[in-house]
């Protein structure tokens, strides 16, 4: 088969596209024919070498979709839709930059679609960090008011979708001030310019504090971030956006306002239940969600992909066709 191997820790051009074995199914794995996957910001960070234990070369891949090429527990059977993610995958074993790849069954969730691979593509990881993020770490509630640090990125576009569904007011941020319109387009009710601080221009909006933020940026705007709540507001850092996993200086009881909180969400596949993955799957196919893809490239186009994840080109998710 064909895979992009990230043959060291390194830039883009370390990922190579090379002819390697097809992998062969072992007990409780499934070995799936791969059709798309999205790309995603901690895949970065391992081919730059910053995720602890992974050893290269590696197929990186933290998510795919695609149809099951062989299950020999019968679970599930030859050429049904599946999407496979996290668990390990594309850090401590081979993940989905491939034409196939085996993975363990318990990271594996069954649907059913009409929609395009590519559209497919975009969802398992999406879908699980926005929905993990709103409802099991920020806990959003109707008549809330929710800032999205990053809503330019897949995820902020999706979490403003997923918001105003549940009757938050939404305020989305972008450094790029053409992108306002298209930020109020996808049913943000605000849109503040982001120059590093937006916490003067929230308070405009709020004068005492918005109760939710997902912050999507990471480190670099966090402190401004914690600054734009309200009493018992909550902060939920999600994404690094920034490219900075750490501070240089945090204090907390002088960062973190009084009665302020603070959470990351770091969802792995046992926060995704098939039930959750059809019935948002079924949405998109039905047009009641709109899904921000910005780019498909092709398999032997990973390293370009990579790239221009790291450019920080792309204001919406970059997929991945075999």
């Amino acid at each position: 088969m064909k895979a992009a191997i990230t043959t060291k820790a390194g830039d883009p051009e370390v990922i190579e596209i090379q002819e390697v074995d097809k992998p062969k199914v072992k007990t409780g794995w499934v070995l799936i024919k791969v059709e798309a996957f999205g790309l995603n910001r901690s895949e970065l960070f391992t081919r730059r070498g910053d995720s602890p234990g992974v050893v290269f070369p590696r197929i990186q891949g933290i998510e795919c979709v695609g149809v099951i090429e062989e299950d020999a527990s019968g679970t599930y059977s030859k050429g049904q839709q599946v999407a496979a993610i996290m668990g390990g995958m594309g850090r401590f074993f081979d993940g989905g930059y491939a034409e196939y790849t085996c993975v363990p069954v318990e990271i594996v969730f069954p649907f059913k679609s009409n929609l395009p691979w590519e559209t497919l593509g975009a969802i398992p990881e999406m879908f699980q960090t926005v929905s993990g993020s709103l409802n099991q770490a920020l806990e959003i509630a109707d008549g809330e008011t929710l800032l999205i640090r990053g809503g330019t990125s897949s995820i902020g576009m999706l979490s403003c979708q997923l918001a105003k569904a549940k009757g938050l007011t939404v305020i989305s941020t972008t450094r790029n001030p053409n992108n306002k319109q298209a930020l109020l387009d996808n049913g943000a009710d605000y849109v503040a310019i982001d120059k590093g601080s937006v916490k003067d221009q929230i308070r405009k909006i709020r004068p005492d504090g918005v109760n939710k933020v997902l912050e999507l940026i990471g480190t670099r705007t966090l402190k401004d971030s914690l600054q734009c709540i309200a009493p018992k507001g909550m902060v939920c850092m999600t994404g690094i956006l920034g490219n900075e996993w750490t501070m240089k200086e945090f204090t907390p009881m002088g960062d973190i306002p009084s009665l302020g909180r603070l959470t990351v969400y770091m969802g792995e596949s046992k926060n995704l239940s098939k039930e959750l993955l059809q019935e948002f799957i079924d949405e998109v196919e039905n047009g009641n969600i709109n899904l921000n893809i910005d780019k498909v490239f092709q398999l032997d186009e990973v390293a370009n992909a990579h790239q221009y994840m790291e450019d920080n080109k792309a204001n919406g998710k970059i997929i991945v066709k075999t």
